[in-house]
């Protein structure tokens, strides 16, 4: 038999497999994997560098599926290599709870899924960031990183918006080891992609700066040509492979009817006759099982030679090295944090939580040499680039990235760099673009990687830019996104606390919400231990008997601060709390919670935004300082002002809990 009838008859393995799982969980997408299948038994078997018996190899190829609707494709090509974890009964429970083939492919739910897809462009994003963390870990480790990337991408990946980013930031930056594998079908789910679309995609690509070409990717040897091409280039590369969607389905392949549903019992049966495919369901013939497990061992040697390498780093690095790659912080990293606060602790200064940021950003870069940060065009006010960064190019490494004005395009490439693992990596821009990045967000979230935002100007305390630029329900957006926490530290401390925080969070995302305008430092004596790893707690202490308890977070702190002043002063015992980030104070004891809200029979919230997520504090009937409509540009102080979010609001507490029962967020200014 020839190797093209071979490489057809391996496919059709895929093909089946991915027909009768969707078949039988009546649910799925089999157009995509009866499509690619001939690419992907090209890529697997000839191409990607990979060992199936060690699927965490540090130096194996990426493989991302970004048209994740079509995840049987990666489930067959997983089964049919070796994969221990995905057996025949995990095909045969796609979809079904609690199996190892979920609708779309999960990072960490799915053993050799590198990341989570399935909104159309989160992959290639991803894969960006992967190819991103490689050049930079190759200039600091040539010897032991030497892999590529490869994403597989639909039309719907194409057309989202986070695509453009994307491919403009690879095109840039040149990483010439990231290949796109385009399922060139011209098929949605609405029908052909002519009624929506008529981009030139290679016409496209080339013009951000990618090799990009055509081929048939039913025609083995052509994309294997086309993938061996791309050895050597200095560009990232586009292989727009051109494809029947449902491949082997006579009556439906080629139409919107194979790509979202089960093609039904006749289609398959006649689907096996047109491809002489004479096996029941989820049968596949001792020789190709053979053919694929043998595939799946091709990467032996390159592995066991790259295993070498490794060990015969200088010891020191590469134990350091290994440290990066599990995420661990290292030996001195928590002295020299308690050192720089046991300066500010010294030295108390009335700064922005943006510069107290990048105060700590430094000590923490100095410390994490794996740091890399970045900014959305913003790196001035996003203080995020700090004097032991160098800036990453074209042409090599660094620790800091321009990505330009594309926020969602860093947030997924962000993901995908802390996904390739040995890179901690920062984000930043507005808070008020952070909707830009929120699919990636909440992506992060999902899989529980490690990756920081720095997200500035927080409020309506970014004043005279005005309400576009005044994020008032940003943050509670964001803290409405599980496994995130959200920081919004009011001073120099928390924000380092915060800092130590988010390093040693390995399965949870971070976001720090900083300040424009400068904060006076509020804690001025050590308590010996991280309170804002706890979430809230008691920052000043009423004397006697607390009438009123103040919650606030960031920037109104300090205004909760001096409203306790003049409340004291009227005879109203008041405390504060500081309440840096509501997601870790909901992980707190019951015990704690309660003792932290504590009974003061007025309990009031002050945060310059909106109210939701104050009510599991204070109560629906407690107070509420803050805002329920957007900004107005002008000064931040008299903004505030306008918003009655000021010590005199505040204040207004000592004439009973009446006053501020139910409010949701405007005062004018008599309050």
């Amino acid at each position: 038999m020839s190797d093209a009838a071979t490489q057809r008859r391996m496919a059709n393995a895929i093909r089946f497999l991915s027909m009768d799982a969707v078949e039988k969980a009546n649910s799925g997408h089999p157009g995509m994997p009866m499509g690619m299948a001939d690419v992907a038994t090209v890529l697997f078997t000839k191409i990607l560098k990979y060992d199936a018996t060690d699927p965490y190899w540090v130096d194996r190829d990426r493989f991302v599926l970004s048209a994740g609707h079509g995840s049987m494709l990666l489930y067959s090509l997983l089964h049919l290599t070796g994969s221990k974890e995905m057996t025949i009964e995990q095909l045969k429970n796609f979809r079904q709870v609690g199996s190892k083939t979920p609708g779309h492919p999960e990072r960490g739910h799915t053993e050799s899924v590198e990341t989570t897809t399935g909104p159309l462009g989160a992959g290639i994003s991803n894969a960006v960031g992967m190819a991103l963390a490689e050049r930079i870990l190759a200039a600091e480790y040539p010897t032991v990183f030497g892999h590529r990337t490869f994403a597989l991408c639909s039309d719907g990946d194409l057309m989202e918006g986070i695509s453009q980013e994307a491919i403009a930031i690879a095109g840039h930056y040149r990483l010439s080891k990231l290949v796109f594998l385009y399922d060139d079908n011209g098929i949605s789910i609405d029908g052909h992609t002519s009624l929506s679309d008529s981009v030139d995609q290679v016409a496209r690509f080339k013009a951000c700066g990618w090799n990009a070409v055509h081929v048939d990717g039913h025609d083995a040897d052509a994309v294997e040509a086309a993938i061996k091409a791309t050895e050597g280039s200095d560009k990232p590369t586009l292989i727009a492979c051109k494809t029947v969607i449902g491949f082997g389905a006579p009556n439906k392949g080629g139409t919107e009817k194979v790509h979202g549903s089960a093609l039904g019992a006749d289609e398959i049966a006649a689907a096996r006759k047109h491809l002489g495919w004479d096996y029941e369901p989820f049968v596949v013939p001792d020789d190709l099982k053979s053919l694929w497990l043998e595939a799946g061992k091709r990467g032996q040697g390159a592995r066991k030679e790259w295993e070498k390498r490794f060990e015969a780093l200088e010891t020191g690095v590469r134990n350091d090295l290994e440290r990066r790659l599990h995420g661990d912080l290292p030996e001195t990293f928590a002295k020299a944090m308690a050192d720089y606060k046991a300066k500010l602790y010294a030295e108390p200064k009335e700064l922005a939580t943006r510069k107290a940021g990048e105060a700590a950003l430094t000590v923490v870069k100095g410390e994490l040499p794996e740091l890399v940060s970045g900014s959305a065009d913003l790196t001035p006010s996003n203080n995020t680039l700090t004097k032991n960064m160098t800036v990453i190019s074209p042409e090599g490494g660094g620790s800091f990235m321009h990505w330009g004005i594309r926020e969602h395009g860093m947030a997924g490439a962000v993901n995908g760099m802390a996904i390739h693992g040995g890179i901690l990596p920062v984000g930043s821009t507005f808070l008020v673009f952070s909707d830009y990045c929120r699919p990636s967000l909440r992506l992060a979230a999902l899989m529980g990687i490690r990756v920081v935002q720095v997200f500035t100007h927080d409020s309506i305390g970014v004043g005279e830019d005005g309400p576009t630029h005044q994020p008032v329900e940003h943050v509670a957006a964001l803290r409405a996104i599980p496994n995130l926490n959200v920081f919004r530290p009011c001073d120099g401390i928390e924000t380092a606390e915060a800092w130590e925080v988010a390093v040693a969070s390995k399965t949870r995302p971070s976001i720090f919400a900083l300040t424009r305008q400068n904060l006076p430092q509020l804690r001025l004596k050590d308590a010996g231990e991280n309170l804002t790893a706890k979430g809230a707690y008691e920052l000043q202490a009423a004397e006697g008997a607390p009438m009123v308890s103040l919650f606030a977070s960031g920037s109104e702190v300090s205004l909760a601060a001096e409203a306790k002043i003049a409340l004291d002063a009227a005879g109203v015992p008041t405390r504060v709390v500081s309440v840096p980030c509501m997601d870790l104070f909901n992980d707190q004891s019951g015990a704690y919670r309660a003792e932290v809200i504590g009974t003061a029979p007025v309990k009031i919230a002050i945060e310059a935004a909106i109210r939701m997520g104050w009510d599991s504090i204070v109560g629906s009937d407690g107070g509420f300082v803050g805002m329920s409509s957007f900004g107005e540009s002008g000064p931040y102080k008299e903004v505030y002002k306008k918003f009655g979010i000021t010590t005199e609001a505040g204040r207004g507490a000592r004439k009973g809990h009446e006053r501020f029962s139910g409010v949701n967020g405007l005062h004018d200014e008599k309050s």
